[in-house]
This record gives C-alpha cells, structure tokens and sequence, in this order.
C-alpha cells in the first residue's frame, strides 16, 4: 500500500515538474530570440542641408550599409527604420527624425517595441576627441557633451550602453564648434570617407555577431 502511494506521489511530482520544464523552455526560447535582435542606431539630423555634415555620420554610415546590403528605410515612428537580416540576427537600423537632441525619445521606443535587451543597443555618434575617421566602441561612458547621447542617457536612465564613436577630429577654430559639426567633409575626408565607412560596416556586422569585446579588440583605433 505504501509503494503505491508513493508511486503516486512520484507521477504527481513528474507532471507538475515537467509543467514547469515546459514553461522554463518557452521563456528560454523567448529570451534566445530577443538576444538575436538589435537596435542600431544612428543619429544625425533630418533635413537635406544636414546630409553631408559632419554630425551626421551616424545616418551616413546606416544609409552606407543599407545601400551594400540593398535595404530600403521606410519612415515610421520617430524615425526611418529598416531591417538587416545577418547569419540568423536581426539589425533593426534607424534613424531617428527627432533631430539630434531628442534622440532618446526614439531609442526608448524602438528598444521596447522590438523588446530588444539594452546590452544589444549599438549608437553610432560623431566624436570631435578622435582623429578624422578613427573608429572606438566602448559599452559605456559619459555624453561628452554631445546633445544626442545626453538624450539618450536621460531617457534610458544609465551610461552603461555600447556606442559606436566616430572622430572627426577637432579642427576649428574656439568658439566655431557647432559651425565645424554642423559643416560638411573637406575635400581631403571626402577621400578618405568611403573606405571608413566600410570599416564602419565591418565594425555593425562584427558587433551582431562577435560581440562587443572581439570587435573591440579588432576595431578600436583601426
């Protein structure tokens, strides 16, 4: 009598297990999928007179991969957005029409909408504290004074998120700061731009699928 009882306890036991097994699979299989999307993102400034300044490398280098990649950006919410499909990840780039220093406002929305993890968030930005054309990831960092990543660290509340800084040296004169970000490339960037902008790509597809230590290490002041 006593086996059978506890016969029964044990079958008991095993369903309600294997209940919670298939739930903890369903959310392991969720949280496996969120990981192989991500947000990147590239800020600039909407409007054709800011196309080729320098403060807009960020759309610059997204407009470069999706041409490679023959992508078209449709406008949606708070940006244009289209969506790169690498080796089993899905890059959602955008470009948020926010204009520069309300660029959180589109970053919080994308990474909720999309339910894409922070640590999966990649924000390509201009930096006049690098040579012309120098490439740094880190994963955190203040905002340096750079309007859009003070937006984007007030919305999302932390400095703990990768960006993506590309220099553009600091070649002007005191007090013609906005004048220089707000202006185009020489001519003599404009001849180098092309193949940085390829080293950029390389630099997106190697975070998606490296991670960000591997392309640290491959990428940082190449």
């Amino acid at each position: 009598m006593l086996f059978y009882f506890y016969k029964k306890r044990f079958i008991i036991w095993t369903f309600i297990k294997s209940l919670f097994n298939y739930n903890s699979t369903s959310l392991d299989v969720e949280d496996a999928d969120s990981m192989k999307k991500f947000l990147i993102v590239g800020l600039g400034n909407i409007g054709e007179k800011y196309t080729h300044t320098r403060h807009n490398i960020g759309f610059k280098i997204l407009d470069a991969l999706a041409e490679k990649e023959d992508l078209k950006f449709e406008t949606q919410k708070l940006g244009d957005v289209t969506v790169y499909k690498l080796k089993g990840r899905q890059l959602i780039l955008l470009k948020p029409s926010t204009y520069m220093n309300l660029s959180g406002k589109a970053v919080q929305y994308w990474l909720g909408k999309e339910k894409i993890p922070l640590e999966n968030l990649l924000v390509i930005t201009d930096d006049l504290n690098l040579p012309f054309g120098t490439l740094r990831l880190k994963r955190k960092g203040s905002d340096g004074g750079h309007n859009g990543l003070k937006d984007i660290q007030d919305k999302l509340q932390t400095i703990t998120y990768n960006r993506f800084r590309f220099g553009i040296s600091n070649s002007f004169n005191k007090g013609r700061q906005v004048d220089y970000v707000l202006s185009e490339w020489s001519h003599e960037e404009n001849e180098k731009l092309n193949e940085r902008l390829e080293k950029s790509i390389q630099l997106v597809k190697s975070f998606a699928l490296a991670g960000v230590s591997n392309t640290m290490n491959a990428f940082n002041g190449k």
